[in-house]
């Protein structure tokens, strides 16, 4: 005990490295081998429906830090960050775990299964393995659960900028060299190096400023905002975002992301090599039982919504069945692309882990809790003043887990020699790192939760399927940035992130549970405990969580539109969950086998 009590940030970065290595070589490569063999020779969509807009083939290395941008959002900073409650050693344990086992797999599986249906939707995929009904159950699965992933990230960086002028101001200023960004690269044709290159001193500046925009009283008051005010920005920026053409915003955000993300991270993990910082937050804490001041929950089953996206995330499959596998190249790049990637995620969601159980567990409480919370803890915070002078912010109270981590990032990078009195700028330069996180998932969110809306209701008035029909397309993204901005305006963490985790684990499992459809199908049944067993475990552990948060937490507190919803979403899952097992005995029962058109002998041949 006294060594996990002992433990230094290098040594979890060390294991986790150790872990991801032996997980990749060992049992991703015998799921590509063994239960998916993946075939180099057969043909993916990339190449036999290539149309030079969607359908591109696209090399492996390449595709892979798009896949990794696409699926990394904020999910694996703040999940680590509010569950290191319960002490650093249980998160630590679910994303290692969890990543090489479960998500990991999951997030191959599905690209997988895409691959195998011309690149369709996890909806579609659903529909011809399962049937119509699983499909649309799904389809209707995944726009709710959109809407409130983007609900709690968006609650998050609200929580880090309200009555923050320089943090305020300098995720603003993103949004114009977003703008500049499209512009050089589609009207003036300039190489994206340059434009990657131009941006990233753009936004270092945009943090070097920030100190003449507080000590500026007409521009600290323009950028000054309370917290009300500020959750407003969010569907209205959501609205914009989604209609806007792709090249504007998206993509160069896309591009400011990848290089932020893989930037930051490799530089913090260089930050805690040189520093070695001690984890100061207990192995398990008292909370772990019955729920504290961040999580209200117990351990078990709350740690498993809680740390969603870096150990497994339902997030995943909508990129998993939208762009990325209409680009894949050859099939066997699907273990690189698929279970590499999430790999990738779990490191980041475990450097955001160590970044935060360095900061004295008082202080990580009084930042990361509510005032009202942490003062029921009848504890003082220790050098939170002083930290607060540092940054030049106020951190007490701003629940959420950006601020958090933004310190204890900024607790790092000062403590490296030459860097003590950069401590303001490495906080300001972190709450841009994680604001440009979550904005790309609004970006991207808005317009995917359109596009999904768009298919429902194409079902039953044509016009809407036409993407070019404006009318169609501002009235999804209406209804769609409404319901984002409602939950947003009136919710608060407390309550959004169980559901969002709730949701987001539900959907992970829905994934696995078709995905293990697709093995027994194919004629691999002896294999379907690698997806069936995960999908189970965490059905039945997030419907536990679930029913918690619904008749303990939101009942109580008359929260009775997120009980609808947190309700809605299990019925669906649980739907799906049993369609899903009627169709594993009926394949099950099946003696005979058929040859594809690739000469696989399968249990049923579907339309791919």
């Amino acid at each position: 005990m006294t060594a996990l009590q002992d433990l230094n940030g290098l040594t979890l970065l060390i294991v986790a490295l150790c872990v991801f290595a032996i997980g990749y070589r060992y049992y991703g490569l015998w799921l590509a081998n063994k239960v998916l063999k993946l075939d180099a020779k057969r043909a993916t969509p990339a190449s036999f429906m290539a149309d030079g807009v969607d359908y591109v083939a696209t090399h492996k290395n390449v595709l892979f830090g798009y896949h990794f941008s696409s699926i990394s959002a904020a999910g694996p900073l703040l999940g680590p960050v509010l569950a290191a409650q319960f002490g650093y050693l249980p998160g630590a344990l679910w994303i290692l775990v969890g990543s090489v086992l479960a998500g990991a797999v999951h997030d191959m599986v599905v690209l997988f299964a895409s691959v195998r249906h011309r690149g369709r939707s996890l909806a579609a995929v659903a529909t011809r393995e399962i049937g119509p009904g699983v499909g649309l159950v799904t389809s209707i699965a995944v726009l709710f659960i959109v809407v409130l992933t983007l609900a709690g990230l968006s609650i998050a960086v609200v929580n880090a900028m309200y009555d923050s002028p320089w943090g305020t101001f300098t995720v603003f200023a993103t949004i114009p060299i977003a703008f500049l960004m499209g512009c050089l690269l589609r009207i003036f044709r300039l190489s994206v190096t340059f434009v990657s290159i131009f941006g990233a001193i753009l936004l270092l500046l945009a943090v070097l400023v920030g100190p003449y925009v507080v000590s500026n009283p007409t521009l600290s008051g323009f950028f000054t905002f309370d917290r009300q005010t500020l959750s407003w920005f969010v569907p209205i920026y959501g609205f914009i975002a989604s209609i806007l053409p792709i090249w504007l915003l998206l993509c160069p955000r896309d591009y400011i992301s990848t290089y932020l993300k893989i930037g930051t991270i490799v530089a913090l993990a260089l930050g805690v090599i040189l520093v070695r910082p001690v984890i100061l937050m207990e192995p398990l804490t008292s909370f772990a039982a019955a729920g504290g001041p961040v999580i209200g929950g117990p351990m078990v089953p709350f740690l498993f919504i809680t740390i969603a996206c870096g150990a497994l995330s339902g997030f995943h499959a909508i990129i998993g069945t939208g762009t990325t596998p209409k680009m894949i190249s050859n099939e066997r790049d699907i273990l690189f692309v698929g279970y590499g990637a999430m790999l990738a995620e779990g490191f980041v969601a475990i450097m955001a882990l160590i970044a935060v159980t360095t900061l004295i567990p008082a202080d990580y409480y009084a930042i990361t809790a509510s005032k009202e919370a942490f003062a029921r803890m009848g504890i003082e915070a220790v050098d939170l003043r002083a930290l607060e002078a540092a940054v030049r912010e106020n951190l007490a109270g701003r629940a959420g887990g950006g601020v958090t981590l933004a310190a204890g990032m900024a607790n790092i990078f000062s403590n490296i020699p030459g860097m003590s009195g950069l401590i303001s700028y490495w906080y300001h330069f972190a709450i841009m790192f994680e604001a440009v996180f979550i904005l790309t998932a609004i970006d991207s969110g808005t317009r995917v939760g359109r596009l999904f809306l768009q298919e429902l209701l194409g079902r039953y008035i044509p016009a809407f399927n036409r993407h070019n029909w404006w009318p169609g397309l501002i009235a999804t993204s209406l209804i769609f940035s409404s319901a984002l901005g409602y939950l947003v305006v009136t919710g608060d963490i407390a309550f959004i992130w169980p559901l969002f985790g709730m949701s987001n684990q539900l959907l992970a499992a829905c994934t696995l549970i078709i995905a293990t459809s697709l093995i027994i199908r194919l004629g691999r049944a002896k294999y379907a405990w690698c997806t069936g067993v995960p999908g189970l475990l965490m059905a039945g552990v997030t419907i536990w969580a679930g029913s918690l948060q619904i008749f303990q937490s939101y009942l109580p507190a008359k929260r009775y539109l997120l009980a609808f919803l947190g309700l809605i979403v299990g019925i669906m899952m649980i739907i799906v969950l049993i369609g899903a097992v009627i169709h594993w005995l009926v394949l099950l029962r099946r003696k005979t086998t058929v040859t594809d058109r690739y000469g696989d002998k399968v249990l049923v041949l579907v339309e791919e």
